[in-house]
């Protein structure tokens, strides 16, 4: 089983969309489409992938822009959790709501999705070890906003603390490019992001709040 994860920089929220390629079988999902829609189909013609799901990792206008346009490139099923708020449910065909746990398969990939909310109801991050794609949830050395509609701060910080025991060569790959670097390690993030070095949640609040 082989995943590799390409990482487009595209739009004016400094956003990053992913393509999941199963090198195995070469089925691809698209993470979050927005923005240059084009520029994502032109990665899956250029590496000859097989448009097989969209993954989202919350409903926010600026990851979910592109659905439709990618669904008339090829009609795949798209995901989301079913805890999301219902204003942020993008109006679009072949909705599928996940929960926590729930596996996809991409050919031969099994990705987890973990339910991570606190920046929106519906935070997902999608886990194959050792890439986790954080969405909004977990910046590199930042995490998302918690004064949103349907934010938490209790909710991110237990969400963080589950992202916390995973193995420390998890590669954390964020939603938006806010810091110098594009992707890490969790074990370095554990050093250097102040979000993730609280010892209670009383402090966390006071650094997110």
């Amino acid at each position: 089983m082989s995943l590799n994860v390409h990482q487009l920089a595209l739009g004016t929220m400094a956003n990053f969309i992913y393509v999941l390629e199963d090198t195995a079988t070469k089925r691809a999902a698209i993470v979050d489409p927005a923005w240059d829609v084009r520029s994502i189909l032109r990665l899956i013609t250029d590496h000859k992938l097989d448009l097989t799901y969209i993954l989202l990792t919350h409903g926010h206008f600026d990851h979910t822009d592109g659905i439709n346009e990618c669904l008339a490139y090829k009609d795949v099923p798209v995901y989301l959790s079913k805890q999301e708020l219902p204003k942020l449910i993008p109006e679009c065909k072949n909705l599928v709501f996940t929960k926590d746990n729930d596996v996809i398969s991409l050919g031969e990939t099994s990705i987890t999705i973990l339910h991570t909310p606190g920046h929106s109801p519906g935070g997902q991050c999608f886990y194959s070890a050792p890439h986790l794609i954080t969405g909004d949830t977990l910046f590199v050395d930042g995490c998302g906003r918690c004064d949103l509609g349907g934010s938490s701060l209790d909710d991110m910080y237990q969400s963080l603390e589950r992202i916390k025991v995973l193995p420390n060569d998890t590669l954390i790959y964020p939603g938006h490019d806010y810091a110098d670097k594009a992707i890490d390690t969790l074990e370095n993030q554990l050093q250097s992001n102040r979000f993730l070095t609280c010892d209670t949640k009383e402090t966390f609040f006071r650094k997110r709040g």
